[in-house]
């Protein structure tokens, strides 16, 4: 497709998100690597991350400077690998204005008005008439330095953590000077940034613009003024695409990566509306995680190209295998947000639960000590299947050993409560990647010591996962369970349900959720400030909070629990409320624990010593989420 003076192999664009791959404001090795990765993996057009334009944005530590002159040298080394593969490649300009932090810089915010963003909490300084003019010139002095860098052209971020947006937006843009009031007032800033960059790129490079198109807030910016802006932008004849967005960062962060919670395609009426407007090409997003999804909006004529971003995070390949044919070779992102936007909001390099080498492309792999090793892996959960993956690519004869009839383990369960069911396309994905390579999975066998003896291997990994426990305030107590025990069916409460919360993550959310749907008068409880407190990086809380609300679901908080005793109608549970030292008792018909489990690493005991290599990963080691399985697995297999 042509956008601009240029022409785009594919409609597959990899749309800009952080990677927190920065050193000292430039750009570094991990960004070559991981930009070319996805051009190699076909992506037809890339747009990397924000560059900052001016000093007062430092909204996070490992932001890319845009605005200083030593950024030029790496983004040349961006460019010339992304381009080795075919692909196109922007940069997008971006100053967060009063949407971030001055932290780093020691330097107020600005932004067009004095108004707080809900979460940074920064009354920034209301910009004058010098300091937006030194601001346009920042944004034409970075589109030069990408210009010299070899870029393909740049994208104007306008969209959810934008001072641009925010002098678009009502809600931040109280200005009563000729750059606030009507839709034509504060669009002004936006259409003299346009001229000064276009100014700066000359004719033969991409200019894009990048918009809100609904930021579900009052007062903010709905649909009807970004067709107009959009408009705006395209009767300036000076840019070539028009990209789209949905939400604000940080009101409605929600909204802008989507949980497995949200259908895919949640955000298309937005690029809908908008190429019903302008002639320009339109990008849309929305949670797109496999090419069906991808060619459908493109088919009913929603966008003209498609942002697909966690799934080429997960996959880089993504592109390349379905231009090839083989979509169901596609390592299909699950939208549980928990290593790609929960660990970059960590302040920590991007990552994936599917994907471990996502985030350290740049890092090499040692070679395997020896090819052809005989690698039995006992467990089929995550983390033996990664590893059995990782070691058949390696060149290792792996078989993998599972005492149920299915490979999953607490994946497939976990998968079974309300909401969760794409947790399991882990499991299905690690499982297609297991037979593609040779991975011999037996499945319901029971494997001991001796078994394993009997099979002379030459390497034994143990991923026998973990067991539930029973915590010992309701040790003696049969109507305290555990959320295994109600998931895989072993009991089924009914009636009135406490769900204690001590993990903080879905386990217990998820399975208060289930026992609503069936009919249950739910209340969940935690020790901690807030029921589900780790939903917020995974920007699940929102979605949880309302659902939570429909189902009736009650919420109590700072409780821990000190005893169960059996009643005749149920159990009698006395909770402390440990910031006053108050103690309450109430009787439920049962109790549901989201509680710490036991390693079951019986095995492992019995085979150390062995006259074989014996390695212990995922639960079998520590019970933890399914992203350290994974990156156990891999990490192991890949010493072999």
């Amino acid at each position: 497709m042509r956008i601009g003076p240029r022409t785009v192999r594919n409609r597959v664009v990899f749309t800009a998100h952080l990677t927190n791959a920065a050193v000292d404001g430039l750009p570094s090795d991990q960004h070559v690597a991981y930009y070319e990765a996805r051009a190699e993996g076909g992506a037809g057009l890339i747009i990397t991350e924000e560059h900052c334009v001016h000093p007062t944005d430092w909204p996070y530590e490992k932001v890319i400077r845009g605005y200083r002159p030593e950024v030029v040298e790496g983004y040349r080394r961006i460019t010339t690998a992304v381009h080795a593969h075919g692909a196109v490649i922007l940069a997008q300009l971006n100053h967060n204005g009063g949407q971030g932090s001055g932290m780093y810089s020691e330097l107020p915010l600005l932004a067009p008005s004095p108004v707080p963003d809900p979460l940074f909490r920064e009354v920034p300084r209301a910009v004058d008439r010098a300091d937006i003019a030194e601001l346009v010139a920042g944004y034409a002095t970075v589109a030069r330095h990408c210009r010299l860098g070899g870029f393909d052209g740049v994208e104007l971020q306008c969209s959810q953590s934008s001072i641009i947006r925010a002098f678009l937006s009502p809600e931040t843009n109280l200005r009563t000077d000729c750059y606030g009031g009507s839709l034509g007032n504060r669009a002004r800033f936006l259409l003299e940034v346009v001229d000064a960059v276009r100014a700066e790129l000359g004719p033969d490079l991409v200019l894009g613009v990048r918009l809100t198109g609904e930021e579900s807030i009052e007062g903010g910016i709905h649909l009807d003024e970004a067709v107009e802006v959009a408009a705006m932008v395209e009767a300036t004849g000076r840019v070539d695409y028009v990209n789209t967005s949905i939400g604000m960062a940080t009101a409605t962060l929600h909204l802008i990566e989507a949980s497995m919670a949200v259908p895919p395609g949640y955000s298309l009426f937005i690029p809908s509306a908008i190429r019903q407007r302008i002639s320009l090409p339109v990008v849309g997003v929305g949670r797109f995680t496999d090419p069906e999804q991808a060619d459908r909006a493109l088919a009913e004529g929603h966008c003209d190209l498609v942002g697909v971003v966690r799934g080429q995070i997960a996959d880089p390949d993504f592109a390349a295998k379905a231009a090839a044919g083989q979509p169901q070779d596609i390592r299909t992102c699950l939208s549980c947000n928990q290593e790609c936007i929960g660990r970059v909001g960590m302040n920590r390099w991007l990552g994936c639960v599917e994907n471990p080498e996502a985030g350290r492309e740049s890092v090499p792999l040692p070679a395997p000590r020896r090819r052809g090793r005989r690698v039995v892996v006992v467990g089929g959960g995550p983390a033996g299947l990664q590893a059995a993956a990782t070691a058949a690519r390696r060149g290792h004869e792996v078989t993998l050993y599972e005492r149920a009839e299915n490979t999953g383990g607490q994946v497939i369960v976990a998968a079974s409560a309300a909401g969760r069911a794409e947790f399991g396309v882990l499991v299905r994905n690690l499982e297609h990647e297991c037979t593609r390579l040779g991975v011999r999975l037996r499945t319901g066998v029971t494997v001991d010591a001796a078994f394993v003896r009997a099979l002379e291997p030459e390497v034994v990994i143990v991923a026998t996962g973990a067991r539930p426990h029973r915590p010992d305030w309701g040790a003696d107590c049969e109507r305290v369970v555990d959320v295994r025990d109600v998931l895989e069916g072993r009991t089924a409460p009914s009636g009135r349900v406490l769900v204690f919360d001590e993990l903080g993550f879905h386990q217990g959310t998820s399975v208060a959720e289930t026992l609503a749907d069936r009919g249950c008068a739910v209340t969940v409880a935690t020790n901690a400030m807030i029921v589900g407190q780790d939903l917020g990086l995974t920007l699940d809380m929102e979605g949880w909070q309302r659902r939570a609300h429909d189902k009736s679901i009650a919420q109590r908080t700072d409780l821990v629990p000190v005893s169960a005793t059996t009643t005749d109608t149920g159990v009698r549970v006395a909770l402390l409320h440990h910031p006053t030292g108050v103690v309450s008792e109430e009787e439920f018909d049962a109790v549901v624990c989201a509680v710490h489990q036991r390693p079951v690493d019986g095995l492992w005991k019995e085979l150390s010593g062995s006259a074989f290599e014996v390695h212990r990963i995922g639960d079998a080691l520590s019970p933890r989420r399914a992203d350290a399985a994974v990156a156990e697995g891999y990490r192991v297999a890949l010493a072999l």
